[in-house]
């Protein structure tokens, strides 16, 4: 046999370039509840073997704009949901996370979406903590350019230093901030998603609600959803009901510190309306579903006006025609998908409530514009693909 047959030839072993998933941990307070989640859970979904989604929650917040909840995990979540100690969970602007979140930040994110404002103290704790070669992504709802006190306005000004980009809901907050010193950063405007599995039309639902208020049958239902405080426009949307002439029922679901007006107001109506305080996230759908038409008649303040308003793309969703005031972002978010009125104006409501209550073509012309809009702007899916193409735009400028 000769050298040359017994001479094997070894090839060069191949190396393929296996091109790892991006991870990115999306960080928010309102994570706590599980339904707030679902921005979260959707990245997860839409980014498959593109995105690994991490999520991070307080283990338990007291927050002024949620009830006090405590951290619920479900066996079925889409993305890994990591359990943080919070501290000083009543007041907002002040809570923290600790030295626990330090740790998560270290564990090599390609992006960090924190869904914190900017200027509390939590928002400046993940801006310290998160490493330079991770990109920082703030999502804000700053509609009104205040100039907020020490020591959170260095906060601010830092954490906006350490960010890579920034994400609002709205175009008030995004006039508002593509100007104000430290928000030169990439932007985007993507809406506030809507969960349409658990906000659909559902007249079933509906009825059962209506069934247990002793209201089965008869007269429509008005409706009103969100914290009872004067910035909601409550005495605006009494005194329109007031005038509105024929039969109807209100239903005002929520709480705050307007309820015991509320009720005094309530008391001469007797059985026409009811107040429930006690419906939890899981049943608001139900109750919507229960409501002819939706009402939102916010007022602007002199330190808030309407950032996105939820309630908005929540009744589109659940096919329930809406009424909104001409405050904030309410007519840019309801264009020509609902009623919008004067937030001063309660003869304009009151004439708008009885119009569209007395018009069952009306309320379906808009209920078919609302649902269409959801599945176009709204529906989560849609919402988070925007997110993640946004995150791509701010890594590639980032490297860049």
């Amino acid at each position: 046999m000769s050298d040359a047959a017994e001479t094997t030839v070894v090839a060069p072993p191949q190396f393929v370039r296996v091109k790892r998933p991006r991870r990115l941990l999306s960080l928010a307070h309102s994570y706590v509840v599980g339904m707030n989640r679902r921005l979260a859970h959707e990245m997860s979904r839409v980014g498959g073997g593109s995105w690994e989604v991490v999520a991070a929650a307080p283990k338990y917040f007291d927050g002024s704009d949620l009830r006090p909840v405590r951290l619920e995990l479900r066996a079925d979540e889409p993305c890994r949901v990591v359990p943080l100690n919070a501290y000083f969970t009543r007041r907002p602007h002040l809570f923290l996370y600790g030295r626990q979140l330090r740790s998560l930040l270290r564990e090599g994110w390609d992006a960090v979406h924190a869904w914190e404002e900017p200027y509390i103290l939590a928002g400046g704790e993940v801006a310290w903590w998160t490493p330079r070669d991770s990109a920082l992504v703030f999502r804000t709802a700053q509609s009104i350019n205040k100039t907020y006190p020490l020591p959170f306005s260095l906060v601010e000004r830092y954490a906006m230093h350490k960010a890579a980009g920034w994400i609002c809901s709205g175009s008030l907050v995004e006039q508002t901030l593509s100007a104000r010193r430290g928000y030169d950063k990439p932007r985007a405007r993507i809406p506030l998603g809507v969960d349409t599995e658990a906000f659909r039309p559902d007249p079933e639902a509906g009825r059962n609600v209506l069934q247990k208020l002793g209201w089965a049958g008869g007269a429509p239902v008005i409706g009103y959803l969100g914290r009872f405080v004067p910035d909601k426009g409550l005495n605006l949307l009494t005194a329109a009901l007031d005038e509105v002439p024929g039969e109807w029922r209100a239903l005002f679901v929520g709480a705050g510190p307007s309820e015991s007006q509320l009720r005094e107001w309530a008391s001469k109506y007797g059985d026409r309306v009811r107040i429930c305080t006690d419906v939890t996230h899981d049943f608001v759908p139900a109750y919507l579903n229960a409501m002819t038409v939706l009402c939102a008649p916010s007022q602007t303040m002199p330190n808030w006006k309407e950032q996105f308003g939820r309630m908005v793309v929540e009744s589109f969703a659940a096919g329930v025609p809406f009424i909104g005031s001409d405050s904030g972002e309410i007519p840019f978010v309801v264009r020509d998908s609902g009623l919008i009125v004067g937030e001063k104006d309660v003869a304009g409501w009151a004439r708008a409530i009885g119009e569209l209550i007395a018009s069952p073509g009306q309320r379906r012309v808009l209920a078919d514009k609302g649902l269409q809009r959801t599945r176009d702007e709204f529906a989560w899916p849609v919402v988070a693909r925007q997110y993640l193409n946004f995150f791509e735009r701010v890594l590639a400028e980032k490297r860049n």
